[in-house]
């Protein structure tokens, strides 16, 4: 054991401390960081799947499923749209410029009102002022989108008044009732924040549909496997350092052989011979500090 002194020394202490740390890291956090959104993809890439191959079902269904995952479920709609409902979403994008997602509230024939996505709009001339928005058709509709889950507020983000039209910075159910100051009844999801309807291209009211995301996992499985590598990397790491350690420190003290050649002439100038031990000692210290 006593081979192993050396090890408690501060610099190996601290050094293995960090490897403990970043192992515990990469398997604990890390790794399963990386694999939970690999898993959550191509659950999504599922869904998306499925409702394209599905045919749509009526919306009012859902209201039943209130356990069930339901986003992404292709739906039809008929009601009319709420007069003067529209509400702009901030910060959004069309084509790489400046553009906003336009909603609106929709009352079903069985009373419930939903929040539809109606779609984006670019920008006024490319800018991120907002354009004239053409309102919502009146009377008798039946619409076809797909549930998609509310994204939740932006916190410090608080909807606003500006160039005439009500403004938010985010799709939340909550948030927009409020705003329109309507019982808007979320889809059920299978998530607390509820669900709303994005409407398909070239339906009634319907602006440019946002587009579906594209059905690959992403490199989330190779990032959770390299975390999991580097987890068990850094012990390896730090067990070879230890095993090069003990095999140069046993090199240092193997013992010199003695000399063939014929002793020294007391009378010969020159410096008396060292011992190699305080050299050994000195070598070490200068390595990992005095202590």
């Amino acid at each position: 054991m006593r081979k192993l002194t050396f090890l408690l020394r501060p610099s190996w202490v601290i050094l293995a401390v960090v490897v403990v740390a970043f192992a515990y890291m990469c398997f604990t956090v890390l790794a399963p960081w990386q694999l939970g959104k690999n898993t959550a993809t191509e659950h999504r890439n599922e869904l998306i799947a499925d409702s394209v191959r599905a045919d749509p079902v009526d919306v009012t269904s859902l209201f039943a499923q209130a356990d069930g995952h339901t986003e992404w479920r292709r739906v039809t709609a008929e009601g009319s749209y709420v007069p003067d409902s529209t509400v702009l979403v901030r910060l959004r994008h069309l084509d790489g410029a400046p553009a906003y997602g336009v909603l609106a509230a929709f009352k079903l024939t069985d009373g419930h009102i939903l929040l539809v996505d109606r779609g984006m709009i670019a920008g006024l001339d490319g800018t991120s002022a907002p354009p004239p928005i053409p309102a919502a058709p009146a009377g008798q509709q039946r619409l076809e989108g797909r549930v998609r889950t509310s994204e939740g507020v932006t916190p410090g983000k608080d909807p606003l008044t500006q160039d005439g039209y009500r403004q938010v910075y985010s799709i939340d159910i909550t948030q927009e009732a409020t705003v329109l100051a309507q019982p808007i009844t979320p889809l059920p999801t299978g998530e607390d924040r509820g669900g709303y309807l994005q409407l398909s291209e070239n339906q009634p009211g319907a602006f440019t549909p946002t587009p579906l995301p594209q059905l690959d996992a992403g490199p989330y499985l190779s990032y959770g496997l390299q975390w999991l590598a580097f987890g068990l990397m850094a012990p390896l790491g730090l067990g070879y350092f230890v095993y090069a350690e003990l095999r140069e420190r046993r090199r240092e003290r193997r013992p010199t052989p003695e000399p063939t050649s014929a002793p020294p002439d007391p009378t010969e100038s020159g410096p008396p011979p060292t011992d190699s031990a305080p050299a050994t000692e000195a070598r070490l210290a200068d390595r990992y500090g005095r202590g």
